[in-house]
């Protein structure tokens, strides 16, 4: 066969397999190794890279093996270049004492460097609360800029604004939620660092740090700096966080205008259902007082009678 004809085919077969949008991503793209002092981190990125055992791991493997997935990165306009995905593996590298890392180069806007970032970063097997917060916010700022300068948006994004989908709905459906938990997770992003942290710690665990749930910690997200602050004061003397239940009444309080230190510590130091001590008996240490099929709460119901009219009984007896 011709090299024309073969050259042709080629191109045939790449028009079937590939979009437009990825056959213009890959002539304006190239891999090449680039000394790991030319490239900067991200602005604002809100995925941490944290020294843990895992990133041990990495380290050694890239001082036995180099890096093997390239890294992200676009070329600024004054010169050097910035990373888009693959902070972790450029740490790991620079650990290692590497030189230079393998990077696929690429002509990005920021909007599209955004995206990209996020939607890499979010492929991760262990990703903090306040990582996706941030992240889903910034990927959605960036969407709906796209939706304004079209000249900045894929054929596919074009489509979605067209058909009506929102670009939260849109970002709910690419990382496999929902549109409500989306918008939780943005709502994280105006508590302040302390109580974040602690949202933070459901997923690290660590040892001496107060844990937080996402729910209430939405509630809490609607109070304002000061508030937040006094809250966390009695949080720490307390030791405990809010429930659900208190940080809806603490909102409440708050919209009303009538929050302040003391009712705060009123509302924390109110007892929760969980923390109710529980007793529990063997079923069949007293199944045979009550006929099959009884429900649990009456057979509760009769065992506290029966203790009460026990009591009655020896109270009786002493006199």
């Amino acid at each position: 066969m011709a090299k024309s004809s073969a050259a042709g085919l080629l191109t045939s077969v790449d028009s079937m397999f590939t979009t437009q949008e990825e056959r213009d991503n890959a002539q304006r793209s190239y891999v090449t190794d680039l000394p790991i002092a030319e490239i900067s981190d991200f602005p604002d990125h809100p995925f941490k890279v944290r020294m843990d055992e895992s990133m041990t791991e990495m380290v050694e493997s890239v001082k036995e093996r180099g890096v093997l997935s390239p890294v992200l990165v676009r070329p600024m306009p004054d010169g050097g270049y910035q990373m888009v995905s693959g902070h972790r593996r450029k740490m790991a590298a620079e650990l290692a004492e590497l030189p230079t890392v393998l990077c696929i180069v690429r002509e990005l806007t920021d909007d599209e460097a955004i995206i990209i970032m996020v939607d890499s970063n979010l492929q991760r097997e262990k990703v903090l609360p306040s990582e996706r917060a941030f992240a889903y916010k910034m990927k959605l700022d960036a969407m709906k800029r796209q939706g304004q300068r079209t000249d900045l948006t894929s054929a596919n994004d074009l489509q979605k604004l067209v058909q009506g989908q929102t670009s939260r709905e849109s970002i709910a459906k690419k990382a496999g939620t929902s549109h409500e938990t989306i918008r939780l997770y943005i709502r994280l992003t105006n508590l302040i660092p302390e109580l974040l942290d602690m949202v933070d710690n459901t997923v690290l665990k660590e040892k001496g740090t107060l844990q937080m749930a996402l729910r209430p910690a939405v509630e809490l997200s609607y109070l304002p700096e000061n508030e937040q602050n006094a809250l966390l004061e009695v949080m720490e003397s307390e030791d405990c966080t809010p429930s659900h239940a208190q940080a809806i009444k603490i909102r409440d309080f708050s919209e009303k205008g009538k929050l302040n230190p003391d009712v705060i510590l009123s509302i924390m130091q109110e007892e929760k259902p969980n923390q109710v001590e529980q007793f529990k008996m063997p079923r069949n240490r007293i199944d045979k007082f009550f006929p099959a099929g009884t429900p649990a709460q009456k057979i509760e119901d009769t065992i506290v009678k029966a203790l009460e009219m026990y009591r009655k009984r020896e109270r009786a007896r002493e006199r």
